[in-house]
């Protein structure tokens, strides 16, 4: 008979290669299960906690927000399910990266054509990449800002 492997928080994290800040994070989100403590108090983690943080952070590294991790796992856990929701969860996350990759290639664009106003060398006071900025018409800014907002953040 072999014992399940317990781990302390900092293990957990030095296994997964994840910050124990992380971790926490992701039980209060409800994303990994709270652990059980030991009789000093501590969190005692399993080989189910490093599988699902696991998880969790190949999907982060998709770009998937929690909301969509959460569903699958919901999936994960029921394993008896049928899958087509994830297929229909994946193609909208594909139709959302999309569609992001089409706004960050308009900001490199943008980026580029600012770039372009100021070739040379000058005093800051003369510099066409400020003086742009300062002189943008409302309706561009509020164009560019509405095309280009949280580009940097993943959707939730």
């Amino acid at each position: 008979m072999t014992t399940a492997r317990t781990m302390t928080i900092g293990l957990l994290g030095k296994t997964t290669q994840c910050s124990v800040q992380t971790i926490r994070y992701y039980e209060r989100e409800g994303l990994l299960p709270i652990p059980p403590r030991s009789g000093g108090n501590y969190r005692i983690y399993g080989q189910e906690h490093v599988e699902r943080l696991q998880f969790i952070r190949n999907c982060r590294s998709l770009d998937m927000s929690h909301d969509e991790i959460r569903r699958l796992l919901d999936f994960r856990d029921s394993p008896e399910r049928q899958c087509h929701e994830v297929n229909t969860l994946l193609d909208e996350h594909v139709v959302h990266v999309t569609r992001r990759i089409d706004q960050l290639t308009m900001l490199e664009r943008e980026l580029r054509k600012l770039r372009d106003r100021c070739r040379a060398v000058r005093a800051a006071r003369d510099c066409g990449i400020l003086r742009s900025l300062a002189h943008t018409p409302a309706h561009d800014a509020a164009a560019s800002a509405d095309g280009h907002r949280d580009l940097g953040r993943t959707h939730r």
